[in-house]
C-alpha cells in the first residue's frame, strides 16, 4: 500500500515535464519506479506530484557517432542498454553494469536515468559510468549542460531538473565490470568498473565507499609499476592496501578491510577481463 498522497501528470513532451517539476515542490519524476514506488509504498519517501517521463521519445534511444562516442537515453530501459550491439561494441562495461542489475523484470523495468540518480543507495551503473570518464547530460529551467559522472553520483539532480542522457566518449573497448551482490536486494555489497586507456587504468569502486568513487591513488601506483598490457592480481591488491582504510566503508557484516581487499579482487578481474579487449 503506497503510504503518502499524490498527484500524477503525464507530459507530453520534455518542455512541459520541466514545467511541472519547476512549479511544484516535492514534484519527483517516474520513470521504472524500481526505487521510488516501494519507497513511497514503505513511507520511506514522499512526493506532491509525480511526473511520468517514461514515454517522452526526448529521453529514448541510443545513438552512435562514427567514432565511437554514445549518447545513451535516460529512460532506456536497463535491458535496452544491456543487449544493444552499439554498447557491447563501444562500452562493455556499461553493459555488464546493466546486466548486473537485479533480475530480467526489474532490467525491463529500470531506467538509465533511475540507476544513475539512486542518491544514498548503491547501484551499478554510475561506477561505469565514472570508469567510461562518461558524463551525466541534465536538462533544467536555464537549459541543458552535463556533469561528469562522478560528480553527479556526489550532487545529484538540481531541483526541477531531470537526466535527459548519459554521453559515453569514444574509446572505452577495453572495459569491463565486476559485483558482488548482496543476496537479498541484488545491490552492490562491492562493484568495480575499470577502462584501460593509453594513460592507464581508469579504476571505480562503489558499494565499499561511500558513494561511487574514482581511485586515482590505486591507478598511479599501477601506472607507475606495471606495463601497460599486464595488470596483475598482486599489483592490484598490493595498490589497493596502500589505500586508507578509512576509504572503505564497514557494515552489513563486513570490516573496511574485508572490503578494501573485495574492492581490490574484483577490481584484478576486471582488468584481467578489460585486458583481452585490448
Amino acid at each position: 500500500m503506497i503510504l503518502t498522497d499524490f498527484d500524477y501528470a503525464r507530459p507530453a513532451g520534455l518542455d512541459e515535464a520541466l514545467v511541472l517539476l519547476g512549479r511544484t515542490p516535492g514534484a519527483r519524476v517516474l520513470a521504472g519506479g524500481q526505487s521510488l514506488l516501494p519507497e513511497l509504498r514503505g513511507g520511506t519517501a514522499t512526493a506532491r506530484l509525480l511526473v511520468d517521463v517514461r514515454r517522452l521519445e526526448e529521453l529514448r534511444g541510443i545513438d552512435g557517432s562514427p567514432d565511437g562516442a554514445l549518447r545513451i537515453g535516460a529512460a532506456t530501459t536497463l535491458a535496452e542498454l544491456a543487449g544493444h550491439p552499439l554498447v557491447l561494441g563501444s562500452a562493455p562495461g556499461l553493459a555488464a553494469a546493466a546486466r548486473a542489475n537485479g533480475d530480467p523484470q526489474v532490467r525491463n523495468l529500470g531506467t538509465v536515468g533511475g540507476n544513475l540518480s539512486a542518491g544514498g543507495r548503491a547501484t551499478d551503473l554510475p561506477v561505469a559510468a565514472i570508469a567510461a570518464d562518461a558524463r551525466v547530460e541534465l536538462a533544467g529551467p536555464h537549459g541543458r549542460h552535463s556533469l561528469p559522472a562522478e560528480e553527479f553520483a556526489t550532487a545529484g539532480p538540481p531541483r526541477g531538473s531531470l537526466v535527459t542522457a548519459l554521453l559515453v566518449p569514444a574509446g572505452g573497448r577495453a572495459a569491463a565490470f565486476e559485483k558482488t551482490a548482496d543476496r537479498a536486494t541484488r545491490y552492490p555489497l562491492c562493484a568495480a568498473a575499470v577502462r584501460i586507456t593509453p594513460d592507464g587504468p581508469r579504476i571505480a569502486v562503489t558499494g565499499a565507499t561511500a558513494r561511487p568513487l574514482r581511485l586515482t591513488g590505486v591507478e598511479a601506483r599501477l601506472h607507475g609499476t606495471e606495463s601497460t598490457t599486464e595488470y596483475t592480481t598482486e599489483a592490484v591488491l598490493a595498490a589497493f592496501r596502500a589505500e586508507p582504510r578509512e576509504l572503505f566503508v564497514p557494515g552489513r557484516g563486513t570490516s573496511a578491510e574485508y572490503l578494501g581487499h573485495l574492492a581490490g579482487v574484483l577490481t584484478a578481474r576486471a582488468l584481467k577481463r578489460a585486458q583481452a579487449l585490448t
